[in-house]
């Protein structure tokens, strides 16, 4: 009996290492993906974690997606009264929680009392579940050696994500991204960026209101100092000639992200577009025509599926 047990016990540690070995595994092949700045497939990226399963910038988000597959998931961070990290779009409680008011006025043990809502608004206490808030902290517990981990509106708090990244041992999941210049990103981050990937994001359209703003020029400023190994872009309409000569101007420096969450941010190739007229006509022509292999997306599982019958994910 002893045996029995001692071998059942040996066998369940043997299938625990090898799954958090398999894990550990998914992760450096991620990482070494957007190292490679140049390759066959596709990344995919969940926007918030996949709020049309779960509520936006929950646990529960971020573990369906996890399981669908995909390779980053994308989180938003505010910060309560009280100086913790939590998981939250909005800068106030009011549509994504029963809550109300600012979070910067509200301690983690207030939120923590409200309940998350779901994707059309109803509370989720309404629907036999009570998804709360989670910290950041506690997202990183939860994802640890799973999946790389797009945190967004999070370098107003980079030195106080760092620490939580160390203590949890997940910094080299990070992807960090902002709208900085190359030389204020190397001046304020330069230390953390040996192990946390910063990734820019660049607007490739002229601001009315900042006649000197030039999104390629801002790109070649990176190109020449901190190397990044992707960009977010964004732009309008196919009229801007940009996203078209970056696609051959990036092949093998940097990977070319994209968003299809709405209409403004790819060109008119969103998810809609996606569901209207066919795949083919948002995601492949982001990725045949612009040299798109990361995309961020609201319908994770619609892209995946696109994807593998391309032969362009696992």
């Amino acid at each position: 009996m002893k045996k029995s047990l001692f071998a059942s016990l040996t066998l369940a540690l043997a299938v625990l290492s090898c799954a958090v070995l398999q894990a550990a595994d998914r992760v450096d092949q991620l990482r070494a993906k957007l190292f490679a700045r140049d390759i066959p497939d596709v990344l995919v990226v969940a926007h918030r974690g996949d709020w049309r399963h779960a509520p936006e910038n929950s646990l529960q988000a971020v573990e369906h997606s996890i399981k669908a597959g995909v390779d980053v998931v994308e989180v938003d961070l505010q910060r309560t009264k009280d100086g913790v990290l939590i998981l939250m779009h909005d800068a106030t409680l009011d549509r994504t929680t029963t809550g109300k008011g600012k979070v910067e006025e509200k301690t983690l043990a207030e939120i923590k009392k409200f309940d998350l809502k779901n994707g059309c608004g109803i509370a989720t206490s309404k629907t036999n579940h009570k998804y709360r808030v989670p910290t950041l902290e506690e997202l990183l517990v939860a994802a640890k050696d799973r999946v790389l981990i797009n945190l967004d509106k999070a370098d107003r708090y980079f030195d106080e994500v760092v620490p939580l990244l160390k203590k949890t041992g997940t910094a080299r999941q990070i992807i960090m991204k902002g709208g900085k210049p190359d030389a204020e990103v190397r001046e304020l981050y330069g230390r953390y960026l040996d192990e946390i990937i910063y990734m820019p994001i660049v607007d490739l359209d002229p601001k009315k209101k900042d006649p000197g703003y030039n999104g390629h020029e801002i790109i070649q400023g990176f190109l020449a100092g901190t190397k990044p190994v992707a960009f977010e872009l964004l732009y309008k309409s196919d009229a801007n000639p940009l996203p078209l000569q970056l696609k051959g101007q990036l092949k093998g420096k940097a990977l070319i992200w994209y968003n299809t969450l709405w209409e403004g941010m790819s060109g008119g190739h969103e998810d809609d577009c996606a569901l209207e007229q066919g795949p083919d006509a948002a995601y492949g022509y982001l990725i045949d025509t612009l040299g798109a292999r990361i995309i961020q997306t609201d319908r994770a599982e619609l892209l995946l599926n696109y994807l593998k019958k391309r032969g362009l994910h696992d």
